[in-house]
């Protein structure tokens, strides 16, 4: 018995030590595998284009002779396609790529900063080409073994060949761009009708391929895993989105319900591509809320740094005087914000690592709104510090329907530590329910609040609101911030195209359908019609929203003239005069501009002011009249020779030449000319995309496009430093706004990380990658504290 015993304890330590050295064997399998192909990775990145092409190519065609030579056999033969499609498509991008590359460096920045959409897809395409090249090498090497997956190997480069020709569409597009645009300029410049047939032929293209098995292959490795976990929980969330589930039960019942999701990529992409089109901006609010969820927001901040106040604050809709920058003994009242609701309090979070005087002061306290045990975390301090000579004022992003402090305040906190400063985050009101120029206005009301203070940045929709803030301070003839950090800001919300707006075909953060929701939520425009089966069974929140909506269409039919007369820009008052706010609360939103005593000039209280007088108010070629408001007409979009999108004279020659080169085929009127005989890109198989392209004059209004701001207009900014994202959709955006400036002679500096995807800040705690573009985010934004401040302004 107990050699019996003894027998059998060997035996299960041998299979022990045997599964050991498999489970052994299994992982230094895994990491040569890694290893190797990081190795790939390396080489193919420092192979020129045709090199890498024409490697490619060879060992497609060995492989395609190979499995052509297996027999008549399913498998066999789709492999042998697959790899005709990867020698077709290879050899019919490169031409294309080679085009786009040897005219890149004319849309750049400078010399030091070769970023642009056209670099952008050429890397993209690059990344897909290697991505086969080590996939076609792994088959060559291991075809013949007996452990060789045939099947995952198959499916995986059917998905690659499927991304590699629908890059090679979006790469004719980008010629038809180059060949339609102004020399130099990065964004359509056709007229709206050929914009609409652009976008629309555009957005038929087949985007499935993007968010399987391909997903995130163009971003850093390090963040692959979690832009799968995204899509998984994105997919599982619309399911139960659409029985009108939301809140917790379905952040919880979504992780019980991903499992097909994630052994199933081709599943997963064919349901992420259905939701990306049909779904409306109600959804994406909802599921880009989820980090708001009490239990999540927890669990984010615990990996965060200790504040000492973190205080959410209301601050009451009271109008209050701000002094002149040209004459501080003149003051302006700032009048709380009154779009489409009327006067209401404006949200503010105010995050500091240490607990400052006046931060526990009475006065302070009294605007304190009770988020519970978050407010005010307790840790004893040994003393208060002294007060701050500083304050960063945040304007968070979110497409301008989503998300609040909250969302950010993890990094936020961080950032509190690093720079030693508090810092005042906005929670702005967001669309649909509260579309432009409602955010726009408690933004700017916010700021004037904290304008004693020095710094301003933001990001995405934050960082657009942080110019626009900025273009209305100078308006107002108020303190403008000592500088701008935006973080990849979206500064052009006009329907329109792009090279690097093209990369939104596979964006899983930010696909263009999205985008031109999120935009015409944000200007007011129609909700979709919720034709289809899905949304007609959303039960009572659907019928909320589609009341909703119909209450927003006909204040917009009886107020149709705060389109474009948005600015209640009050007249410029000794600091004893004032507006009762009971008047303030009798006018109508839709008024052009808010009705003031005389000033104390005796000057008329109204004077309409074109773009270009607007940001020229105080110098010597403005009166001194001291009222001011906009009228409807000026606040259309700027003629064309305020808004120059050209490169400089040097350039010009150039480009002009470069587009002069391109053959009269991609000149043709008809987008579908842009591809040559034979090639046909995959097509969406879920229907009629409803993205509805915002037509309104608003998205034209430089206070909220400020691309489209006149020179005089943006000759008011103050240092602007933009960090981008060289693969995100909006990187044009930052490119266009910083030349515009770079030209005017401004101070501004672009830097652009690469490999991350847009919203890196929220995950700067997930790879060393998004921690060292963080870090790029608060070295510009100790560039701005480090400024010699200007004089104090009086107490607001």
């Amino acid at each position: 018995m107990e050699s019996g015993w003894g027998s059998g304890a060997a035996r299960a330590d041998g299979a022990l030590g045997s599964k050991r050295a498999k489970e052994g064997s299994k992982t230094r399998s895994r990491r040569r595998w890694r290893k190797s192909k990081t190795k790939a990775s390396r080489l193919t990145h420092s192979m020129d284009l045709h090199t890498m092409t024409q490697s490619l190519v060879t060992l497609a065609e060995d492989n395609m002779a190979f499995f052509s030579s297996q027999g008549p056999g399913e498998t066999a033969r789709r492999l042998s396609g697959v790899f005709a499609g990867v020698r077709e498509q290879a050899l019919g991008l490169e031409p294309a790529l080679c085009r786009l590359l040897s005219v890149a460096h004319l849309f750049d920045l400078d010399a030091e900063t070769p970023a642009n959409g056209y670099r952008s897809l050429v890397h993209t395409a690059r990344c897909c080409l290697a991505h086969l090249l080590h996939k076609s090498r792994y088959v060559a090497s291991n075809r013949r073994s007996i452990f060789f997956r045939t099947s995952h190997n198959l499916a995986e480069l059917e998905a690659y060949l499927a991304a590699l020709t629908q890059l090679r569409a979006l790469a004719y597009y980008a010629q038809h761009l180059l060949a339609t645009n102004q020399p130099g300029g990065l964004f359509f410049d056709g007229d709206e009708g050929l914009i609409a047939e652009f976008l629309r032929e555009y957005v038929t293209l087949h985007k499935g391929c993007f968010y399987g098995r391909c997903l995130g292959f163009q971003f850093t490795p390090a963040i692959r895993p979690f832009l799968q976990t995204i899509s998984i929980g994105l997919v599982s969330f619309g399911e139960h989105y659409k029985r009108n589930e939301t809140g917790l039960g379905v952040a919880a019942s979504s992780l019980f319900t991903s499992g097909r999701f994630a052994i199933d990529p081709e599943l997963r992409g064919t349901e992420f591509e259905r939701i990306i089109q049909n779904l409306d901006v109600h959804f994406w609010k909802a599921f880009w809320n989820i980090t708001e969820i009490e239990v999540l927001s927890s669990l984010a901040n615990m990996t965060s740094a200790t504040v000492r106040v973190s205080r959410l604050l209301s601050l009451p809709p009271e109008a209050f005087e701000m002094p002149l920058t040209a004459d501080p003994k003149l003051t302006v009242t700032i009048s709380p914000p009154l779009a489409h609701s009327g006067p209401g309090p404006v949200l503010v979070r105010l995050i500091s690592y240490d607990l400052r005087e006046g931060q526990d002061s009475e006065s302070l306290s009294s605007l304190v709104k009770s988020e519970g045990p978050r407010s005010l975390e307790l840790r004893p301090r040994p003393q208060q510090a002294p007060r701050s000579q500083s304050l960063v004022v945040h304007i968070h992003g979110g497409g301008f329907v989503a998300q609040t402090s909250k969302s950010h305040e993890p990094y936020l906190k961080s950032w509190a530590q690093e720079l030693g400063v508090p810092i005042l985050s906005i929670d702005y009101s967001l669309a649909p329910e509260a579309p432009f120029p409602r955010a726009l206005e408690e933004c700017f009301y916010a700021y004037c609040w904290a304008v004693k203070h020095c710094a301003l940045l933001g990001d995405s929709a934050g960082g657009n609101l942080c110019f626009t803030v900025s273009l209305r301070a100078a308006a107002y003839g108020v303190r403008v911030p000592d500088g701008i950090m935006a973080a990849y800001p979206a500064t052009m919300l006009q329907s329109t195209s792009s090279p690097s707006r093209l990369l939104s075909l596979m964006d899983p953060l930010l696909p263009l359908s999205v985008l031109t929701k999120c935009v015409s939520a944000y200007a007011g425009g129609e909700t979709e019609e919720h034709s289809d089966s899905d949304q007609k069974a959303l039960g009572m929140m659907g019928l909320v929203r589609r009341d909703t909506a119909l209450l927003f269409r006909d204040l917009r039919v009886g107020a149709s003239s705060w389109l474009h007369s948005f600015l209640d820009l009050s007249g410029h008052k000794s600091h004893t005069s004032s507006v009762p706010t009971a008047e303030s609360m009798r006018r109508s939103v839709s008024e052009a501009a808010l009705a003031q005593p005389e000033g104390p000039l005796g000057t008329d209280s109204l004077k309409s002011l074109t773009l270009h007088d607007l940001s020229l108010r105080g110098s010597s070629e403005t009166s001194n009249t001291p009222e001011l408001s906009m009228s409807a007409e000026t606040l259309g979009p700027s003629t064309p020779s305020d808004v120059n999108f050209l490169v400089g004279p040097d350039d010009a020659p150039e480009a002009a030449k470069a587009q002069e080169e391109l053959s009269t085929k991609d000149r043709g009127c008809g987008v579908r000319s842009s591809f040559p005989e034979g090639f046909h890109p995959r097509r969406s198989s879920q229907g009629t995309t409803r993205m509805p392209f915002c037509s309104s004059p608003i998205v034209k209004n430089p206070f909220m496009s400020p691309l489209l701001a006149s020179d005089s207009m943006l000759r008011s900014l103050p240092p602007v430093h933009i960090v981008a994202c060289a693969l995100d959709p909006m990187l044009d955006d930052s490119v266009m706004f910083a030349r515009r400036l770079r030209g005017l002679g401004k101070p501004v500096t672009l830097r652009v990380v690469e490999d991350l995807p847009h919203g890196f800040l929220s995950l700067a705690t997930l790879c060393r990658e998004t921690r060292q573009a963080a870090a790029q985010c608060v070295e510009r934004i100790r560039l701005i504290l480090a400024q010699p401040a200007p004089p104090a302004a009086p107490p607001v």
